[in-house]
């Protein structure tokens, strides 16, 4: 029988994802010698509004030069964007073998290999020493996660003191039943879901102070309301989201919307610090 990190597993799984990803970008007419990193923003940035809101998570304190552990880093999109535009050292670790394998060859392919490493690995049980990183940044990763307390322990046990941990994330807004299947969740035993204030409390519990929040519902539903409008107009794109997510990629994404829209789900980024 599988367990649960098995089901999530296959719940991401697209074999052969980075081949498809690269005759994609064929079609498109990129030239595969000089691919950049603006090539791949469309498919490699796994949550609500993509490379936009990782940027502006990044601009939410200096990161310049840090070292950064990526938890939940899909197929490295943000790693790869820490490193080329904040001269970061980034490790994404990620449950999936295949968005491994993904985010190192992706990475290869753009020539930001040097500045980056990725892993396959347990994001509540982090193979890294404590006080390892400058940065924990995390987004759309802690849904599939049932023990919160132990994920946000692992991620204080290897941040170096006074460093930071930085979220994007979805979360529960009220007590009402969440309709699958998700982006992070065919089904829902395989999501754990808690609100904000459930966040902030096990955070404030193990020490971490709150730097800032941000709702990011509202934007999300912005971003949702034209992509769907795109889509109608000129079908899925050669190149987005339809390529991680598969044949039920509209299904999950209309479900996301309209919990976010109903006020069952909300999306929130926010930066605390270490004591």
């Amino acid at each position: 029988m599988e367990d649960l990190n098995q089901r999530i597993e296959r719940h991401y799984l697209k074999e052969g994802l980075y081949e498809d990803i690269v005759e994609r970008l064929k079609d498109l007419g990129v030239d595969l010698e000089n691919v950049k990193r603006s090539d791949l923003a469309a498919v490699d940035e796994f949550h609500v509004r993509g490379a936009a809101v990782s940027r502006e998570l990044a601009r939410s304190i200096d990161l310049h030069g840090l070292d950064i552990l990526d938890v939940g880093c899909g197929v490295g999109g943000p790693s790869r964007m820490l490193a080329e535009e904040f001269d970061c050292h980034v490790t994404g670790i990620d449950l999936s073998h295949e968005y491994i394998r993904t985010a190192r060859a992706l990475t290869r392919l753009v020539k930001l290999d040097s500045r980056t490493r990725f892993v396959v690995g347990d994001a509540a049980a982090l193979p890294f020493g404590d006080d390892s990183f400058e940065v924990v940044w995390t987004q759309h990763a802690q849904m599939n996660i049932p023990d919160k307390k132990k994920f946000y322990s692992g991620i204080k046990r290897v941040l170096k003191p006074g460093g930071y941990f930085l979220f994007y994330d979805i979360f529960k807004n009220q007590d009402r039943e969440v309709q699958y299947p998700m982006p992070w969740a065919s089904t829902a035993d395989q999501s754990f879901l808690f609100t904000p204030k459930e966040m902030d409390s096990i955070l404030a519990g193990l020490g971490f102070k709150k730097v800032s929040s941000t709702s990011q519902t509202q934007a999300g539903i912005e971003f949702f309301d034209a992509l769907v409008a795109k889509m109608k107009a000129s079908g899925p794109p050669k190149l987005g989201l339809n390529v991680t997510m598969g044949a039920s990629t509209q299904t999950k994404l209309m479900n996301l919307l309209g919990q976010m829209k109903d006020g069952t789900l909300a999306l929130e980024s926010g930066v605390y610090q270490k004591g």
